[in-house]
């Protein structure tokens, strides 16, 4: 019997071309080249409509949700028709994101951060992002900082201002943690910011580690100052001066024409206008009690540790603490009554605008208070 041929078959393929076939079978399948710009963790309104913002501005978003029926229900609603892309795993999170991976949080402050820091961390590479854009506290956020640097990561505590419709057309944002994360997300943070008449976006790196939180912290403060010294304008207005809802709302629209222009004083005079079924001013049937979140209260104590005093912002954090013992005030009300038949005789149009101008003074110093712990801290 002869010996088999050397020779190869001429219909089979060359060694090479076998070998790549070979090669090109065993490898894995491939993985389509991932598109979203940034990722985002918490759906509910603010985080859906920063989601949105920033799909307007031309990024592709990858929303998650930890109930993941939130995110079939945004993508089939608000975010239908755009280039949103949904994902309800953290790893199809983070498979659907260019490297470097930026993933902003919009969860609760506390250990929700924590977790999903924790959920995020066996997913990310050396040199990823995390953002917490809630409002936690400033030490929270240092600690975060120090433990992500040393092993690699990034980390960026976010301050966001404006609300849900801030956030949906332009927030005031306040990034502050990893300096080398700045130049990462400059373009798409400065993008949807508000922007000031001058074309200014109300956006820029505030400083390293919980700078950020930190100064949104103190602008929760000066927040608080702001209400106080409204709701202390609308006590005058009402027992002193004797105005009615309806005429303390045509007040506070003159006033917001003014220097007083804000937010606060718009939704102000539009609460005093609200009627209810029995066409009687809803604010009056509202409990006369103030819950608080912790911002005020830790710029406050923040203030303390400083030496710095801000007391318009103090005293207004103590006004809530004040309100919020309801029990205690009724009782008291009974040994002691409040002064009866206060009421002023003279030209109520003079008293109402020097009403007006001792508000723009107190938030005037409510600012500067404000800015000098934010100097002091600073230093």
């Amino acid at each position: 019997m002869s010996a088999p041929s050397k020779q190869s078959d001429s219909n089979s393929p060359p060694r090479s071309r076998l070998l790549s076939t070979l090669r090109h079978l065993s490898a894995p399948a491939s993985v389509a080249e991932p598109k979203g710009d940034i990722g985002l963790i918490g759906l509910a309104v603010m985080g859906q409509n920063l989601i949105l913002n920033m799909n307007d501005h031309g990024y592709t978003v990858v929303a998650h949700n930890r109930n993941t029926s939130k995110v079939d229900d945004f993508l089939a609603n608000e975010a239908k028709g755009t280039k949103i892309i949904g994902a309800h795993s953290i790893e199809e999170l983070v498979a659907n994101l260019k490297r470097p991976r930026k993933v902003i949080l919009l969860v609760k402050a506390g250990d929700p951060v924590d977790h999903f820091i924790n959920l995020l961390l066996p997913h990310l590479e050396k040199g990823d992002l995390i953002i917490d854009g809630g409002n936690s506290h400033y030490p929270d956020t240092i600690r975060r900082a120090k433990e992500l640097e040393a092993k690699g990561y990034l980390f960026v505590g976010s301050g966001v201002s404006g609300g849900e419709e801030g956030a949906r057309y332009g927030p005031s944002l306040m990034p502050g943690g990893s300096p080398a994360a700045w130049p990462l997300i400059k373009d798409i943070f400065q993008s949807i910011a508000a922007k000031t008449k001058d074309g200014e976006a109300c956006c820029d790196w505030v400083g390293e580690g919980g700078s950020g939180h930190y100064v949104k912290m103190v602008h929760n403060g000066i927040e608080y100052g702001d209400m106080q010294i409204l709701a202390e304008a609308y006590q005058i207005l009402r027992d002193v001066v004797g105005l009615t809802h309806d005429e303390m709302g045509d007040v506070l629209e003159e006033w917001n024409k003014s220097e007083l222009d804000s937010f606060l004083v718009e939704i102000t005079r539009d609460i005093l206008r609200f009627k209810d079924d029995n066409g009687k001013p809803l604010v009056e049937s509202i409990r006369d009690t103030a819950g608080q979140k912790g911002t005020g209260k830790w710029t406050a104590i923040s203030a303390l540790d400083l030496g710095t005093p801000v007391t318009l912002i103090g005293e207004a954090v103590f006004a809530r603490c004040l309100s919020a013992i309801k029990e205690e005030r009724v009782e008291a009300s009974k040994i002691l009554k409040g002064p009866e038949g206060v009421s002023f005789t003279g030209d109520k149009k003079e008293f109402i605008e020097d009403i007006r101008q001792a508000v723009y003074a107190a938030k005037i110093i409510s600012y500067a208070q404000g800015f000098m712990e934010l100097r002091e801290a600073a230093k």
